[in-house]
């Protein structure tokens, strides 16, 4: 467990969870273990655990989500997550409890909003290029939907895995398994503008091969700062759909998809272990044919009245 909650507030709530709720055991430890991945996370963002807001457990949910764990799984830890903001608010240790409003994601199969290529060159083009991150932010966005990649694994991207005269990336994904994918001519464009940039940042030492870094710090970004560039570009843009980096990998699939790519070199670009988990894409490719064959099938089209 790490040492961001003081030793006192653990032990009485070990005990909340022996006499209160009358948890055995091992339902103990698997609420303790669960409740750590959250702790982990705050710990790596340098957020305290009495401070942390809904927001930010939204974006717990997000890269949990962004790893691949199931859904059911989510809601379990989520459920330990719920029960210690409980005990931390009937303690009186924090003046509101963040979970009220914390929703489980969907059922594994039901896939988040995808943007149309429209959008996303509407949420691109409100990018400030006069602001010093202005053109690392465009970098960021062209890469995500261009190689469809996790928002840890764009955090995690060095410039020792670009290899873009030849028009790929390579990228360290699940299990630390490493896959080519190939990397868009204005993806590239884009990178090329932002090194401009980025050789004029003092970078600190131990991230002098990271690709995108703050301005500020010198380092690398962290999967927070991600989020939270894409959610206020997607609300400067008056887009009003739930916008995550994940979107877009669900919009880069599904537009390779209903474009007539192969299944099979979908799942190679994701990092899907299983077809099945790049499967889910189908039902939108199954109501993209059905909208083709409404438009154009000859049975459908109005009849001359003539």
């Amino acid at each position: 467990m790490p040492a961001i909650i003081p030793p006192a507030i653990l032990r009485r709530y070990k005990q909340y969870l022996l006499l209160e709720r009358g948890f055995s055991g091992n339902t103990l430890d698997a609420y303790l273990k669960d409740l750590d991945k959250l702790l982990n996370f705050l710990e790596e963002e340098g957020i305290d655990f009495r401070e942390v807001t809904l927001e930010q457990l939204q974006t717990f949910v997000a890269t949990l989500l962004d790893l691949g764990i199931t859904t059911r799984s989510i809601a379990r830890i989520l459920a330990g997550v719920r029960t210690f903001y409980k005990f931390l608010d009937l303690e009186r240790e924090i003046s509101s409890d963040p979970t009220e409003l914390l929703e489980s994601p969907t059922r594994s199969g039901h896939l988040p909003d995808v943007l149309t290529v429209q959008e996303i060159d509407l949420l691109i083009s409100t990018i400030d290029l006069t602001k010093a991150e202005g053109q690392r932010d465009r970098a960021i966005i062209e890469t995500l939907y261009s190689c469809g990649l996790r928002v840890s694994e764009l955090c995690g991207l060095k410039m020792s895995d670009l290899f873009l005269d030849e028009g790929f990336i390579r990228v360290h994904g699940k299990g630390k398994k490493e896959r080519l994918v190939p990397i868009s001519p204005r993806a590239i464009d884009e990178l090329n503008r932002w090194f401009e940039d980025r050789g004029n940042i003092n970078i600190r030492p131990g991230h002098e091969d990271a690709v995108f870094l703050s301005f500020r710090r010198g380092t690398s970004l962290s999967r927070i700062t991600i989020f939270h560039i894409v959610k206020t570009l997607a609300a400067q843009a008056g887009i009003r759909s739930i916008v995550s980096p994940h979107t877009f990998r669900h919009s880069f699939a599904t537009h390779l998809l209903e474009g007539g790519a192969n299944l099979r070199a979908i799942q190679e670009m994701l990092g899907h272990e299983e077809i099945g988990t790049t499967e889910i894409y189908m039902h939108i490719d199954r109501h993209h044919l059905r909208e083709e064959i409404l438009l154009h099938h000859p049975r459908n089209l109005p009849r001359n009245t003539e």
